[in-house]
């Protein structure tokens, strides 16, 4: 059964503001949160929304991967997330979507804020790609969208030692287009939004598909090759439970 309200929405003006809502679990990728988050990007794409904010429940943005629900589902969890594909349907949103960046943003939570037009940090915001650490090959566009926003070899150097990045070092490397303090952060992503609503929404959708479109003819190609690379090495799954559980542990104390 799904957590209840694992997905909270709001319609602010005319931007929909989309909140990730289990923070016990750091907002995982479980108790019904994907596919309740699934449905929310679909709602989203109205004619009356002009922008999406997407942000999370302190005190995290996203974990990724529910460790709970991996070690009691094994293989089956990893194939639901890729029939649902989350981060494919929030990066199809004909509409702006600001990735409102409150806190620690990991792996999976990172392949999804990568899926947001642009991403606005708090102050208490750090991100890490951890999938080396864990034994799990990325399938959700890391190596195909990480590259295009950081550079090639910061990517490389993120992906590759898992390092955590604080919200000073994200602006620094273009991760993040600003760095506020965590408690002006929703009223800041909200101005922002609203700043777009001003633009004639044919503009703005036009502008939008454009740049997706363009963006498609290296991230396409990118995007097959992980996926393939991805499953043709799947994780042992009771090594990626023991391995992740030590790699939070180590962010934690870091944050």
């Amino acid at each position: 059964m799904p957590d209840e309200d694992v997905i909270l929405t709001e319609t602010v003006g005319t931007t929909r503001v989309i909140t990730l809502n289990r923070p016990g679990s750091r907002n995982a990728w479980g108790g019904g949160l994907p596919d309740a988050l699934a449905a929310a990007i679909v709602a989203a794409d109205d004619p009356a929304v002009t922008a999406v904010v997407l942000t999370g429940a302190d005190p995290a943005f996203c974990a990724g991967v529910d460790l709970k629900e991996l070690a009691a589902q094994g293989a089956s969890y990893f194939a639901h997330l890729a029939e649902i594909d989350i981060v494919a349907a929030l990066s199809r949103v004909p509409v702006p979507v600001v990735g409102a960046i409150n806190g620690p943003t990991f792996t999976g939570g990172l392949e999804l804020a990568l899926a947001c037009d642009f991403l606005i940090a708090s102050d208490r915001a750090a991100f890490a790609d951890t999938h080396v650490r864990v034994g799990v090959i990325p399938g959700g566009g890391m190596t195909a969208r990480l590259p295009i926003v950081v550079g090639e070899a910061r990517a490389r150097r993120m992906s590759l030692t898992g390092e955590v990045v604080d919200a000073e070092t994200a602006l620094r490397i273009g991760l993040v287009t600003d760095v506020v303090p965590r408690d002006d952060l929703p009223d800041h992503a909200l101005a922002v939004a609203a700043s777009m609503a001003d633009v004639p929404t044919q503009t703005m959708r036009a502008l939008k598909g454009l740049y997706r479109d363009n963006a498609a003819t290296t991230v396409s190609p990118a995007l097959a090759n992980e996926l393939r690379t991805s499953r043709a090495n799947p994780p042992a799954y009771d090594l990626v439970d023991q391995r992740r559980r030590a790699v939070m542990t180590r962010n934690k104390k870091s944050l």
